[in-house]
Formats: structure tokens, sequence, C-alpha cells
């Protein structure tokens, strides 16, 4: 297979069992190898293992960092990303705080997009903060307005986009021109895009993290991340840190993800249709005040969206002019929407959106002051048609 294939050829062979004159026989699809011990035969093996792995390749001498299925499913990250090499963590979370934790020390500053994922706000205000590591959150939407927030000891611009909660696009390469410019690490949470829709580094980021839990996996069965990255130094000091801190990932979950990202063009592009019918139709609703989607044309980072992103995928929130009771009584009449905090999966879900935590994203503007209802929506793979049938007979039972 040609380096040059598209992606979604790659995702087709990336991670198939060898077949070859030492394997003439082999299934299609690599099997989950799982072990603890790694067994070698000599002494001298284990001593040019220990060789070549000092010098940056990717050898395991310990199951903690996983066999041949860990090893394809960091193939396919990278492929997805445009990376050199990926890190796995045991979830999206978990591959945020490898990715932190390696890169920032005692007395350092992190510079965030406010509008990153929830618990972010809380790593730093616990294990971060406890290590003496400041962290300032604030919009990223004016780049030059980030250089007033930027200290003598600022390490890292974290961000992430489209953004958690509300998908605010970010202008990525004004970002990375802001970031080398002051000497930063640009780092960002590409779980949205997940590779597909999306790819940071190739727009000057230096390193991205996936929650391969959501679109990469695809089944809402199992917790997973990624982090990726391209600089040599940056990828030894992630490995460095990585081992260290004894990151792993089951073998059974790692080959549940190659076979999911098999059809992630294919979902992600069906999610994508459907949320563009939902938000035709949310769009004629008169208790809709505003749509949260940037592949929704009349969203206010849809041109950035169009300039930068190579897809879409199922996601969205939408404003509604109702009351709390209101509100609840709209989700709890869905019937085809699970009420989850997941999304990603082929079923379609849904989230009442706490206001009171959307007045730190800047993005959320003048609707902070107005009694709307926030409301987000993962559009699943079942037919439109009785989506938006379910979206209507519970809107005419709130109002």
């Amino acid at each position: 297979m040609s380096s040059e294939s598209s992606i979604h050829t790659r995702l087709q062979h990336l991670g198939t069992a060898p077949c070859d004159a030492q394997h003439p026989v082999a299934p299609v699809g690599l099997p989950s190898i799982r072990t603890s011990t790694v067994r070698f035969n000599t002494v001298e093996d284990l001593e040019k293992t220990y060789q070549r792995k000092s010098g940056g390749e990717r050898l395991v001498t310990y199951g903690r960092m996983g066999m041949e299925t860990h090893a394809a499913l960091e193939d396919v990250f990278c492929a997805l990303e445009g990376g050199q090499r990926a890190f796995l963590a045991s979830s999206g979370l978990g591959a945020i705080s490898m990715a932190l934790l390696s890169l920032l020390s005692a007395g350092d500053h992190l510079l965030a997009a406010d509008c990153v994922y929830g618990p972010v706000y809380h790593l730093s205000n616990t294990v971060l903060g406890r290590m003496g590591i400041e962290a300032t959150f604030t919009s990223a939407k004016d780049v030059q307005a980030l250089a007033k927030h930027v200290k003598p000891n600022t390490k890292i611009l974290y961000v992430e986009a489209p953004g958690s909660l509300l998908m605010e696009m970010l202008d990525m390469p004004a970002l990375a021109a802001f970031a080398k410019e002051h000497g930063l690490i640009l780092v960002t949470d590409n779980t949205w895009g997940s590779g597909y829709a999306y790819q940071p580094l190739a727009l000057g980021a230096d390193v991205s993290i996936v929650a391969g839990t959501k679109y990469v996996a695809g089944h809402s069965d199992l917790m997973l991340g990624a982090v990726i990255a391209n600089d040599p130094a940056l990828i030894k000091t992630i490995d460095t840190n990585q081992y260290a801190m004894g990151f792993s990932v089951s073998a059974d979950d790692a080959w549940l993800a190659i076979r999911g990202v098999r059809t992630l063009p294919v979902r992600m592009q069906q999610h994508a249709r459907n949320a563009l019918d939902v938000c035709q139709w949310l769009a004629q609703q008169p208790a809709v005040r505003q749509i949260f989607h940037p592949a929704w044309p009349d969203d206010a980072g849809h041109a950035l969206w169009k300039r930068d992103c190579t897809g879409s995928n199922g996601l969205l929130s939408v404003a509604l002019d109702m009351s709390p009771a209101q509100a609840r009584t709209f989700i709890n009449a869905l019937t085809l929407f699970g009420i989850g905090y997941s999304w990603g999966g082929y079923e379609s879900l849904v989230q009442w959106v706490d206001t009171g935590f959307l007045r730190n994203h800047a993005y959320f503007g003048t609707l902070a002051d107005t009694a709307v209802q926030v409301v987000r929506l993962h559009i699943g793979l079942e037919a439109v048609e009785d989506v938006l049938a379910d979206l209507q007979q519970a809107m005419q039972k709130a109002l």
C-alpha cells in the first residue's frame, strides 16, 4: 500500500495481519495480542532490544506499552493525524493528562482557550495547581489579544477546535504562528475532527490529542485516548513520560478501535449529513435562538470550518427559548436520543448543558445574559426522518 493512497484506503489496510514469506497464511484482521511479560531468547537479544529502544525505535521489553495490536493502532492515529508518533492512553482525559504532565514542569504557566473540555479546568485546579503550574483560561478567538496573557514562564498554548459544548472554530494557523512567535508549544484537542475531518498538525499545531472513545472507536463500547506529534524532541519527551507514568491500554480495546476505525469515513459522512438535516429543521423552529455547528452556513465559525476542515460530524448544540421545565420536558420526551455525556457512537444522544459553566466561554457572548437553555445533540446513524419526527414530537410537548 502506497503512502500516497487515500486515507479511506489506508484505514482499510493498516493493522491487518501480515501475509508474506514468513507468514504465508494469515487472517484479515490483526488479533488482540495480550501480554504482560515479553520473553527473550537470550540476554544478548534483550540487550539489543534495549539499545534499539533507547535509539528511538518503538520496541517493547514489557507488556505495558503493548505489542503488535497497540503498534497498529498507533499507526492508525499517525495516518489520521499526519503524525510521526502516537502514544496511547486509557481515555481522552488520560491523553490530555499525559501531554500536559509530559510537557509542563513546576513553575510553568499554561495558557488555555476558555472553550476547552470541562475536565481540563478540573485538572488545572487539582493536579496542575498542586504541582505549582499556573493556568490562565481565556478566549482564543482574537489571537493577538492572547499576547497580554503570555508570561515569561508560559510554556504551552492549549486549545480545542472546534471547542467543547459550542463547537467554536479557532484559527489554527494563526494560533500556530502566535505560539511560534512567543516560543510556546501549541497543543490541541482534536477529538471533534479525529484526524478525518480536521488535521491540526498540518495547520501548525505541535501536539494533537484525540479521544478515540468517540469517532475512532465509533460504537460506544471502549475508552481510549491518543497523543500525536511530529517534532523529535517532543516525541522523546512524551515517550519518556508515558513510560514513567505507566499509561497503558487494553489490547482488546486497541483491537476494537482498529475494527471500528475501518468504517470511520462512512460513519462520519453520514453523521454529518444527518446533522445538517437536523440544523435545517431547527432553523425553522420559533423556539430556536441559535445553532452551534461549524458546518452549518449560519454558524459564526463556518468560514474557518470551510477553509480548514475536510469534513464534519454529528455534534451540534442549540440555544432554545425555553424555561428549565420546558427543556426538561423536551429532553425527557425524546425517544431515540439517550441522555448521556459522550458522543461519537452510532446512536443519537442528548445532553442538557449547564449554562452556568458556559459563562466561562466568551463564545457564548450575549446569550449569557438571557434565559435560554442549551441542549447538545449528537445525531446518530438512525434514519434522519425518524430523528426529525422524534425532535418534532418532543418540541411540541415542551411548548
